[in-house]
């Protein structure tokens, strides 16, 4: 019974995210409808209305996930293929990301600090711009909370998915490789799936700044501890 309460959750949710998905486009893209924060409301508001634990769902959940190794792997296709503009841009593409990390991390952690949250809150928000994994690590490593860590993660993704588009192209940014590493090194794996839907090369970008990002991070990560706990 239990297995066929997981294969039902998971149709659910592809079921859900192809209909996002078809809004999404129908209605040429528009911001506001961002296809994961549909997706995810839609399957909360389904759980809530039937009353139904997550601990339930969680199962499929979990399958849905393994599903992000493939998914990621998936990404080296449009990167060999746009290969040539990463050897002739590499120094760039590298300090772009290196920089957008870092100033990430620190306005992060700083308004965190001013705003009076404790510490272990701070290191949780932290590494918020990087795909869970990294942020997991990161945030455990140093005192973090990785439930919270985690929270974070999720809703810095949705939120770049759901405006990093539309801030570029209300600020003039055009170039696909300019918009590709935003929404990688910004909103990770959201950003990345957004970034797709723009054009391959965007796609391409995204996940190359979305890797880049992580490591880099993880980086920096024991001076910016270092600067918080000299404050």
């Amino acid at each position: 019974m239990s297995h066929l309460i997981t294969l039902f959750f998971i149709l659910l949710t592809m079921i859900v995210y192809t209909l996002a998905r078809r809004v999404y486009f129908t209605y040429k893209c528009h911001p506001l409808l961002n296809i994961v924060a549909w997706s995810v409301s839609a399957i909360i508001g389904f759980l809530l209305i039937f009353d139904i634990p997550y601990k339930k769902y969680a199962p499929a959940k979990d399958i849905i996930f393994l599903m992000l190794g493939p998914a990621t792997v998936g990404l080296a296709l449009p990167l060999y293929r746009y290969r040539a503009v990463l050897k002739r841009r590499a120094a760039v593409l590298i300090g772009s990301v290196a920089v957008g990390s870092l100033l990430t991390m620190l306005s992060a952690t700083l308004i965190s600090k001013i705003g009076g949250l404790p510490r272990e809150v701070v290191i949780s928000i932290m590494p918020k711009g990087v795909s869970v994994p990294f942020t997991l690590e990161i945030s455990q490593m140093y005192g973090g909370v990785p439930a919270l860590a985690a929270a974070f993660v999720v809703a810095t993704g949705t939120l770049g998915a759901v405006i990093g588009g539309w801030q570029m192209t209300f600020c003039g940014i055009i170039d696909p490789v300019a918009r590709g590493l935003a929404h990688g090194t910004a909103a990770h794996a959201q950003g990345t799936a957004t970034a797709l839907i723009e054009g391959e090369q965007q796609g391409a970008m995204a996940g190359l700044a979305m890797i880049l990002a992580g490591i880099l991070t993880a980086v920096f990560s024991p001076m910016v501890v270092f600067l918080l706990d000299a404050v």
